[in-house]
């Protein structure tokens, strides 16, 4: 009998000694795919970096991928001291600042009125909005119109066609449906009206989403160049993805109170790697402010409802 449940506690303890064996590969497995990926996601980054940091003459020769071979930060230098790109960068905040507060606030209230179940004409509202989130007039009418309402070369063309997106107002939307009804219904009986309650009870309770939409609406404000090339003129005007793409693309560099000795130092090609670099450090910044909250807006706002 002893026999007996010595051998089947020994069956047990091979088969336990067996099984973190299985998850071990799966693990192993999975953590270099992670590693990988990472890797394919990271190094163009770290490319440019280096890029950014080589002289320019040796850079321009080849055969640099993990380190630079003559360091110098005097592709730095030359963006840094160049007017145009503060410009950008001044005009580039201040866009992404106003266009993600006024859209995350009118695409907020919309949504809010779009989960009352109340709402008279909801239907038809929802399936106006659903046929504008997959079909457009066209970049010509667009164009027209931005002419016509008078937004064309002028700072708004920024700020008021991108108030609203039908996509982030169904993400606010299906946020809202979860917030008890109890909240409401209480706060009427305290003599709030429909704006009172969106904006000081929805809203504080909605900071998951706000992060989430919020984010979307300022790395696309910030990555943006086409309103600037299509709609705008004036020099004034310019933002920095556009001052990058005409860096790159025509190698438009200042070398304005720029000495000869840095001079020598970059190409068009190494100035422009350091305008991304300094381009993105603001959103890698940002991000890790608001990463705990990012997940968590996504999910819910997608599931509930």
């Amino acid at each position: 009998m002893n026999a007996n449940i010595e051998q089947f506690k020994t069956h047990i303890k091979n088969k336990e000694e067996k099984k973190p064996s299985k998850f071990q590969l799966f693990d192993t497995v999975n953590y270099t795919l992670m590693i990988l990926f990472a890797f394919i996601t990271i190094y163009p980054f770290f490319f440019v970096l280096i890029g950014s940091l080589n002289d320019g003459q040796d850079y321009a020769s080849g055969g640099i991928w993990l380190f630079p071979h003559l360091f110098t930060t005097a592709s730095y230098n030359v963006v840094l001291s160049d007017a145009r790109f503060w410009l950008a960068v001044r005009n580039t905040v201040i866009r992404t600042v106003i266009a993600t507060v006024v859209s995350v606030l009118f695409t907020s209230m919309v949504a809010y009125g779009m989960s009352r179940p109340d709402l008279k004409h909801k239907n038809v509202f929802y399936w106006i909005n659903l046929i504008t989130l997959f079909f457009s007039g066209g970049l010509i009418p667009y164009f027209l119109l931005i002419v016509a309402i008078g937004l064309y070369d002028t700072f708004w063309v920024y700020i008021i066609p991108a108030m609203y997106s039908v996509y982030n107002m169904i993400v606010f939307s299906s946020f809202f449906r979860g917030i008890p009804d109890s909240i409401r219904e209480s706060a009427i009986i305290d003599g709030a009206n429909e704006f009172t309650i969106w904006f000081r009870m929805y809203l504080p309770l909605s900071k998951p989403v706000i992060a989430t939409v919020g984010l979307w609406v300022a790395v696309g404000h910030w990555n943006s160049y086409m309103a600037t090339m299509l709609y705008t003129m004036d020099t004034n005007l310019i933002t920095l993805q556009y001052y990058l793409m005409k860096l790159i693309k025509e190698a438009n560099v200042s070398y304005e109170g720029v000495s000869w000795d840095i001079r020598d130092q970059v190409t068009a090609q190494t100035i422009s790697y350091a305008a991304m670099i300094v381009a993105t450090i603001p959103i890698i910044s940002v991000y890790p402010f608001i990463q705990r909250f990012f997940a968590k807006g996504i999910m819910i706002g997608s599931l509930k409802g």
